[in-house]
Parts: C-alpha cells; sequence; structure tokens
C-alpha cells in the first residue's frame, strides 16, 4: 500500500471583505474610552503585513454586545455554508464520486453544535449516511495541520475510501464589545473568518504524507486558548509565542527530521500556518528561512488574516497552484492551545 495523499484543497470565505485601515479605525473608536494609551498599541493594525480580512458580518455588527447564544446561532449558520462550499470545490476537483468518501473530519473551535455540523455536511453533500464522522474541536490554530495528519492515517484503513477534511472558523463572532484588554484589541487587528477542504485518500494523487509529529508542551495551558465568559469565548494568547516559537523550534523540526531519516537542509517547501507576522518572523528566524520559503504563508495573511485551523489549507492551496511535483520534502506546521506544535512531513 502506498501513502495517503492530498489529492486536492477547497476553500471559502464569507461575502464581508474589508481593509484593515478600516477596521483599525473602527477598533480605535471603540476602544478609545476604554483603553489607555490606545495610540502606542493601534501600530499593531499597520504592522501586521494583512490588507484585507473577511468577516461573517458587517462591521456594524461589532460595534454591538452579542450574547454567546446570538453568536453561536450565526456561526451554525454561515460555518455550514462555508464549510458546504469549500468541501464541494475539493471534491469536484478530485473528479471522485461521493461514494469514494468514507470520513469526514470536521475541525473548528470558534463556536459549538451537537450534532456536530459535519452531520449537516454530510447530507448536503450527498455523502453515504455511513460516512464516519469525526469532530476534532479545541486545537485551535492547529487544527488544520492535526487534520491532515490524523486523515492520512485514517486513509490507510479504508479500504481504498477517501477522507474529506474540513477546516471552518469564524473567529470575528467571538469578538468581545466589552472586552478592553490587550488580548482582545490584538486579536482584533489579526483574526478573521473562513473555510477550506482536502480530500485525502491513499495513492490519490497530490502530495504524499510521509509522516506526522504532535507536539504538547508541559504545563502551558496559558498561552493560548479561549476563556468562557457570559459573551462567550474569549481569547487567550501570549506575546511570548513568538520566542517560544525560536526556543523550540529548531529541535522539533530537526527531530522529527532525524526520525525519518533526513537533513532539515532537504526539507524545500513550507506549509505554514501564519499565525502573524511576528510568528513568521520567527520562523524564518529560527529554522533560517529566506522569505521566499514562506511566500505563500504571507500571501495568505496580507489576503485573509489569520482563520485559525483553516489557513494553513489556504496556504497550501495556493502552494500547489504554482509548484509543479519535483519528489522534494516539505513540511506542514502550526502551533495551537495545549501549547502544542503539529508537523506534517510530505513530498512533492
Amino acid at each position: 500500500m502506498g501513502l495517503a495523499q492530498v489529492m486536492s484543497v477547497g476553500t471559502a470565505v464569507p461575502a464581508y471583505c474589508l481593509h484593515q485601515e478600516d477596521i483599525q479605525r473602527f477598533a480605535a473608536a471603540l476602544f478609545r474610552d476604554n483603553f489607555e494609551h490606545l495610540e502606542r498599541l493601534l501600530p499593531v493594525f499597520e504592522h501586521s503585513l494583512i490588507a484585507t480580512r473577511h468577516l461573517s458580518r458587517p462591521l456594524t455588527w461589532y460595534a454591538e454586545q452579542h450574547s454567546f447564544e446570538e453568536a453561536n446561532r450565526i456561526y451554525e449558520q454561515v460555518a455550514v455554508e462555508l464549510a458546504e462550499r469549500a468541501a464541494r470545490q475539493a471534491i469536484e476537483r478530485t473528479g471522485i464520486s461521493r461514494d469514494d468518501i468514507g470520513a469526514i473530519l470536521f475541525v473548528s473551535s470558534t463556536g459549538i453544535a451537537t450534532p456536530s455540523l459535519d452531520a449537516i455536511l454530510i447530507q448536503k453533500l450527498g455523502l453515504s449516511p455511513h460516512t464516519a464522522r469525526i469532530p476534532l474541536w479545541g486545537l485551535g490554530c492547529a487544527g488544520g495541520v492535526a487534520a491532515v495528519a490524523r486523515a492520512a492515517q485514517l486513509a490507510a484503513c479504508l479500504r481504498g475510501q477517501a477522507v474529506l477534511v474540513v477546516a471552518v472558523e469564524l473567529c470575528s463572532l467571538t469578538f468581545q464589545r466589552g472586552d478592553y484588554s490587550k488580548a482582545n484589541l490584538i486579536g482584533a487587528s489579526l483574526f478573521a473568518d473562513g473555510a477550506a477542504a482536502a480530500v485525502i485518500a491513499v495513492d490519490g494523487g497530490g502530495p504524499a504524507i510521509v509522516d506526522s509529529f504532535s507536539t504538547l508542551f508541559a504545563d502551558t495551558g496559558d498561552i493560548m486558548g479561549w476563556d468562557v465568559v457570559e459573551g462567550g469565548l474569549k481569547v487567550r494568547f501570549s506575546r511570548d509565542i513568538p520566542s517560544i516559537v525560536k526556543r523550540y523550534l529548531p529541535e522539533l523540526t530537526g527531530g522529527f527530521c532525524d526520525r525519518n531519516g533526513i537533513r532539515p537542509a532537504e526539507v524545500e517547501h513550507y506549509v505554514v500556518h501564519p499565525g502573524g507576522a511576528k510568528v513568521l518572523s520567527a520562523y524564518a528566524d529560527s529554522l533560517n528561512l529566506a522569505h521566499a520559503k514562506l511566500k505563500h504563508a504571507y500571501d495568505i495573511l496580507a489576503a485573509y488574516g489569520n482563520m485559525s485551523s483553516a489557513s494553513v489549507l489556504f496556504v497550501m492551496e495556493r502552494f500547489l497552484a504554482d509548484t509543479a511535483p519535483a519528489g522534494r520534502y516539505g513540511l506542514m506546521l502550526a502551533l495551537g492551545p495545549g501549547f502544542s506544535a503539529e508537523q506534517v512531513l510530505f513530498k512533492w
């Protein structure tokens, strides 16, 4: 049996596309009367390297207080719409039959639903009612890479059937109108909404997944995640993330390469989660990478902002569009709550 391969990727974003400078002005107006020395932090919008972002609601919606119930109701509606669009695109790009899909991994951390939204998606896509469902929640920005890794492992057990990965995050709906913290302001400068899907199958054609590697850092739960408050999910992340990347990433990627009998220098391609300008810079500095190695990640950050788990699949889509297969090693990489790291070694 051969290796699982990423056959295709599809993406979708909501209709409201906003320029970063418009969001900056909007945030400044909201925070001005309740945030001391606001002018010192507003440049985070300008230095983010983000030009545009897509949101689930018009900008005026975020100026009002909304209950968790209301925001989550919108999440359920918009998430299904975007997930369906991305999944249809990914499936159509493979040319396979719906009957050829044996499992669906549904990744999200920005809303909750029971039954999980993959149950609705299976019916909308016309997949078999016997399709295995694996919802993954709480992995945050690491979810996209983790899902690709788990899908590759699952595909090996499916007797020729494919796995559909769907990642959808509506980060903007978690914005807390009355939270005047630095974390909320920085989140407002960075996060956005979007969905992506990938079809993964053994010998399906596309980048071949060689191995995967998960790492959980002990006692680091305060680095990144959600605090559940009356208004919903309140962002939690530390300013130390770039320094953590620089400290640990060379050892992590080096150990992963050693495990597969290759040198880090043999990794030609980098498909990384564009967590932000400082995180991408930390990737480049710690791994001694030229800017061009992370071009696709920078491009996605500029056009879409940080869409959490979905972003890395946007990067993969862009990578596949302009990179011909040459049998070279590549690395998918993302960091998320836990604090954790997810890596996938592929060949393309």
